[in-house]
């Protein structure tokens, strides 16, 4: 039986015969997946617009200066000698989503990725408001240049630059704060080249991504989708086809029965609203982003035809041969066991982190000095305020009583970020004290109880 021709999976469905692009238009589509992921876009887009703008311990909950080398993230407070913890950060990250494509396929990439989320929640959405349905697009694409065409692009493409150039200030105020990002655009762009520059060139990438590049970023560029097939097995849940009950597709008859069929009508609605415009019956393949538009569309169809639903749907390639779906299996236990040790260090590493810095140094110079007798060595204290508002500290130094101690300042107040040195000199006669010895000075933050011990030697010239 002649099948409908489609989507070939030796060769990317966005690239004709002659290596030319092929605009992918997906159809609309209905159901409970695609209701889900539209909540899931918004609270995200949200979430994203809203870092910059709510306050948390009175900075931004996001802001990263670069410049200055002041990081505040939700309520904490960051500096450059931070900088090992994105170690722990990104090993998190890699982990969560080796676990999450072991046990769910690629659910970050149709449920979570940017890519993803602006692309399907904002871009196409604009597209289909201006530009109508899918096949609407498809008849317009090949009709010669109308006024009405014309001023049709020229609203929707003036539409993605808006939107672009608005999720650029976004991401620029994650690193200038949303009050200095108004005050530049107050200003101008004379006096903030420099933000004007990067803002312009993010809209610019925004721009040729979102309106023409779109999902050859996933299938050519992005290395996750080609390194999916080193994560799965056989039991990771997948959108897959089920072709036992599928097969042999043919149209829907009526009346009598000529000859068996399975389940699927060949309507190839699935392959229409697939965003890379693969066909899913024909496997699990890399353009495949898990975003379930297919599964919503064929549980239409088989809903109209009055047969279960599921003929399209998620699960595993096990599960799909009629096989028993292992849960737990070595891949998901290595995975979920690097995953809990990435999660137990980081948190670890937070929980240790003190809310300030104190380091005691010796002065440069010679170790020691003597005078009249006496012997002196000369230290400095380098303090450095972490928390999100200013913070008084309070300084004493443990000594051998024999030791005069000069702490010119015992209680000091910083800004957040801000740092100080203060001096410290100790004095002692000699013979009144063995030498070398060790004294402590202690340094405590009066607003979180926080202490730090700091040790220090004193040396002196050997002898009596």
């Amino acid at each position: 039986m002649a099948r409908s021709e489609g989507p070939r999976v030796d060769q990317l469905t966005s690239m004709k015969a002659d290596g030319s692009r092929l605009a992918i238009h997906p159809a609309d589509v209905k159901g409970r997946f695609i209701n889900r992921r539209r909540i899931g876009f918004a609270v995200l887009i949200a979430i994203y617009v809203a870092l910059p703008l709510v306050h948390v311990g009175g900075h931004p909950a996001v802001h990263l200066d670069v410049e200055a080398r002041r990081f505040y993230l939700f309520g904490d407070t960051y500096n450059a000698q931070d900088f090992w913890l994105v170690l722990f950060l990104l090993t998190t990250a890699g982990f969560s989503l080796l676990f999450a494509t072991a046990a769910l396929g690629r659910v970050w990439c149709g449920w979570a990725c940017p890519q993803t989320v602006f692309l399907e929640g904002v871009y196409r959405t604009i597209e289909r408001w201006i530009d109508g349905p899918r096949e609407r697009r498809l008849r317009v694409s090949s009709e010669p240049w109308t006024a009405v065409r014309v001023a049709r692009a020229v609203l929707k493409h003036g539409a993605y630059v808006a939107v672009s150039l608005l999720l650029s200030h976004v991401a620029l105020s994650l690193f200038v704060s949303a009050k200095e990002l108004a005050s530049m655009v107050r200003e101008g762009p004379a006096g903030h080249g420099t933000a004007f520059a990067w803002s312009m060139a993010v809209t610019g990438a925004l721009y040729f991504n979102f309106a023409w590049f779109r999902e050859q970023l996933c299938v050519v560029l992005c290395p996750y989708g080609r390194l999916q097939s080193a994560m799965h097995d056989r039991d990771s849940l997948i959108i897959g086809y089920d072709t036992r009950r599928g097969e042999p597709r043919g149209p829907l008859q009526k009346g009598p029965v000529l000859a068996p069929r399975g389940d699927c009508v060949d309507c190839r609605r699935c392959v229409m609203v697939c965003p890379t415009g693969i066909d899913i019956r024909n496997g699990l393949q890399l353009e495949c982003v898990a975003c379930a538009q297919c599964v919503d569309a064929c549980d239409e169809v088989m809903d109209r035809i009055g047969k279960p639903r599921g003929l399209v749907r998620y699960g595993s390639l096990n599960g799909l041969a009629g096989l028993a779906r292992r849960v737990l299996r070595p891949r998901l236990l290595a995975y979920g066991g690097l995953l809990l040790a990435s999660l137990i260090a980081l948190g670890v590493s937070l929980a240790r982190r003190t809310p300030f810095e104190a380091n005691l140094l010796r002065m440069q110079g010679a170790p020691y000095l003597l005078e009249q007798g006496s012997v002196r060595n000369q230290f400095e204290l380098h303090l450095v305020n972490k928390n999100p508002g200013d913070a008084t500290f309070r300084l004493s130094v443990e000594a051998p009583q024999s030791a005069v101690v000069v702490l010119p300042q015992k209680e000091l107040r910083l800004g957040s970020l801000e740092s100080f040195r203060v001096p410290l000199f100790i004095s002692l006669e000699r013979g009144k004290h063995p030498l070398p010895f060790t004294f402590t000075l202690e340094v405590v933050d009066q607003a979180s109880g926080e202490v730090k011990r700091l040790e220090g030697r004193f040396l002196g010239p050997p002898g009596p």
